[in-house]
């Protein structure tokens, strides 16, 4: 069965042969503005896609691979990214909020700009990664890597000892 991936104002922007998009090849693939708000998407092979502004809110992804994946000004609200893998993502200006990333490897990830305001981040992995200007107000960074994060502070940058 056909599945229409379809932007905001209804154009197909990919057809996919699957009952669901758990598990679905998209290597590259282009969803800018893509509308998969609440889908399936776990296990996902989401590499390199241009995510662009996508709606994703409230939608599976975990266990997704989205390394090296556009995904300015997404808006990820409520979406369950836990244990995905998010390496080198440009998630600037995306709304992460309430979000689960939970074991999520955001390693050298771009979250410049991004609200991540009451995501949970608990065991995450985000080494060198960019928070300048970020929103992370409740967030939960139980046993995160926060080594070498970029907060935008003229020759600073996150060490061990900063976290006690």
């Amino acid at each position: 069965m056909p599945i229409e991936i379809k932007n905001k104002d209804g154009v197909i922007l990919e057809t996919v042969l699957a009952d669901t998009l758990a598990g679905a090849k998209l290597v590259g693939a282009n969803l800018r503005k893509a509308n998969l708000g609440g889908d399936n998407l776990f296990k996902a092979d989401l590499s390199g896609a241009n995510l662009c502004g996508a709606n994703l809110s409230g939608a599976n992804l975990s266990g997704a691979n989205l390394s090296g994946a556009n995904l300015y000004v997404a808006y990820l609200s409520g979406a369950d990214l836990s244990g995905a893998n998010l390496a080198n993502a440009d998630l600037s200006g995306a709304n992460l909020s309430l979000a689960n990333l939970d074991g999520a490897n955001l390693r050298e990830a771009d979250l410049s700009g991004a609200d991540l305001s009451e995501a949970k981040l608990i065991g995450a992995d985000l080494k060198r990664a960019w928070l300048v200007g970020a929103k992370l107000y409740g967030v939960n960074f139980t046993n995160v890597n926060l080594e070498g994060v970029d907060l935008g502070i003229e020759g600073y940058k996150l060490v061990k000892e900063d976290l006690r």
